[in-house]
């Protein structure tokens, strides 16, 4: 009989399992403390169960927890469709019958429909003579921001065209990852270079650019001063920076000093720290045309220590001997901006834009600028047309006088029609014609406020605006609106008379009910120097009767 004890036969049966485990956290352990920082998350397991044990069964259960909620399934159906109403066929057709999408947009009005069905096709590309397709009448164009004359030309387009073959269309990727070529960095190093700064940067959309500049240096607690004029995408760029905002009179920079010095003593009065400040502003308002004194702007920045950010989206490649902008106007060096900003879809007639400075501005942007990181580049047929667009100017200077000449011989025109009021700088060539002012009993309650106007006559008054609000202090408490759907229909009929005679011409379009300051309704010539000048005054002609016959039929 064997009188073997039973526990002696179990300890033997369970040796070879014992022994794997002990090796398999010999082998653990040995992993573990391998790790980083094993040896302090050890300590602390000591620590923790020698003080407290019930704490360390506590944390044992929620790591299981957290183990176990990331591993179920997160759309887990209910099996038992306890939750789920049945619905015979014959339910189901009539409930998708009766069901309506709701609409993307609401729908347009009478004068919106008919300005839309009067929008003029253009047939073939777009020129400062192009054909429409209605009629295959040739008209001429004073609507697109052709500026230099640079639409359709010719050895451009041969260019492109080569470009295309070499590296296909689209660039496929962010500049930051695959999607910069070498033609990106030669239009890059070209825009520096013509510009004078130490580099620039490429931005594929141009209304994001100065969208995307402005929040990539403008944080939460920083104070920026701005226009009350400046355009729809500063105004974004602005909102999305969620700095502190301070507002000055459009163009007036006696307002802007006295917002400059006002910021200094509210900082000094609550004694807060010093922050990054900025200026921002434009060189040609894209929405009335005038123009800032730059040499004076610069003064005012040296002087009360502030950075500097001009959009010249409307002046580069349209002032300037050479097309410069504003810095060639001025004779001032483009190193005194600290951030300047142009156009490429504009000034060079390609697409994208472009900020300019120094090599940390630059290179800040390339990992903060976000339309920079998470947009596709622009393709390189378009790159290597806004450098041959450069080329261009630096050869053929005699297109920016040519653009003058017409400016000129248009304002001569324009500013010997009654009844219009133009506040574009003489030098611009974009021009706004607003309609003179109805009298007070024609004004409508709910129509928009007009910034150039009500900006003049409170400064005219020598009463200080307040720079929190981007209205004036007398626009809020008086009120001073226009009938806006007056003067949209007047300016309308205008721009379908001046069509019907051989010019296309445009209203400013706007987005009415998003911007900050509602602009008046202005009728915008874009000039160009494709046009002599007997062109150019044969179609400001056309326009000026335009007015006329419309403005007669006005009831006062």
């Amino acid at each position: 009989m064997d009188t073997t004890p039973v526990t002696t036969t179990t300890t033997s049966t369970l040796e070879p399992f014992l022994a794997l485990l002990a090796r398999s956290l010999a082998t653990l352990e040995t992993t573990f403390n391998r790790l980083p920082g094993s040896a302090v998350i050890q300590r602390y397991v000591k620590s923790s169960h020698q003080n407290d044990p019930g704490r360390t069964l506590l944390e044992i259960i929620l790591i299981l927890f957290a183990i176990r909620t990331l591993l179920q399934s997160r759309t887990q159906a209910d099996r038992g469709e306890k939750h789920f109403i049945q619905f015979s066929d014959k339910e189901i057709e009539e409930l998708v019958d009766e069901w309506a999408p709701e609409p993307l947009a609401q729908p347009l009005n009478a004068r919106s429909q008919h300005e839309l069905a009067a929008v003029p096709v253009i047939a073939g590309a777009n020129s400062h003579k192009p054909k429409l397709a209605a009629s295959g009448k040739t008209v001429t164009n004073l609507a697109s921001l052709n500026f230099a004359g640079l639409a359709g030309n010719d050895f451009i387009k041969q260019r492109a065209t080569e470009i295309l073959r070499k590296y296909g269309l689209g660039s496929c990727g962010p500049p930051g990852f695959y999607g910069t070529l070498d033609v990106h960095m030669n239009l890059e190093s070209d825009i520096a270079d013509f510009l004078g700064t130490e580099a620039a940067i490429l931005y594929s959309q141009g209304f994001s650019t100065i969208s995307s500049v402005i929040p990539a240096f403008c944080k939460r607690g920083d104070i920026i001063v701005a226009d009350r004029g400046v355009n729809f995408a500063i105004q974004k760029g602005i909102q999305i920076s969620r700095s502190t905002i301070r507002w000055y009179d459009h163009n007036d920079l006696k307002s802007l000093e006295d917002v400059l010095e006002s910021v200094e003593k509210e900082r000094k009065k609550r004694r807060q720290p010093l922050t990054r400040r900025f200026i921002i502003t434009e060189g040609i308002f894209e929405k009335d045309g005038a123009m800032v004194d730059l040499p004076k702007l610069i003064e005012l920045k040296y002087k009360h220590k502030y950075r500097l950010i001009l959009d010249e989206s409307y002046s580069f490649g349209s002032v300037g001997r050479t097309g410069r902008g504003l810095t060639e106007l001025y004779n001032v060096p483009a190193s005194k901006i600290d951030m300047l900003i142009g156009s490429v879809a504009i000034g060079l007639c390609t697409s994208g834009g472009f900020c300019a400075g120094s090599e940390v501005v630059v290179n800040h942007q390339r990992i903060n600028g976000l339309s920079f990181i998470f947009s596709a580049s622009m393709p390189a047929l378009l790159s290597v047309s806004a450098s041959e667009a450069i080329n261009m100017f630096r050869s053929t200077p005699s297109i920016f006088s040519q653009l003058q000449d017409n400016i000129r011989a248009a304002r001569a025109i324009l500013d010997r029609v009654d009844g219009i009021s133009i506040p574009s700088h003489p030098a611009s060539p974009i021009i706004h014609i607003h309609l003179k002012s109805f009298p007070p009993n024609s004004l409508h309650p709910q129509s928009a406020v007009s910034l150039a106007s009500s900006i003049s006559s409170s400064s005219g008054a020598g009463r200080r605006s307040d720079p929190t609000s981007i209205l004036p202090r007398d626009v809020t408490k008086h009120g001073w609106d226009w009938d806006v759907e007056t003067e949209e229909t007047l300016l309308q009929e205008v721009v379908e008379e001046a069509l019907a005679q051989g010019v296309m011409i445009t209203k400013a379009k706007r987005l009415r009910g998003q911007e900050m300051v509602e602009p008046r309704p202005s009728i915008r010539l874009a000039l160009t120097s494709a046009l002599s000048r007997k062109e150019t005054e044969k179609a400001v002609g056309v326009v000026k009767a335009a007015l006329a016959k419309v403005l007669c039929k006005r009831k006062w």
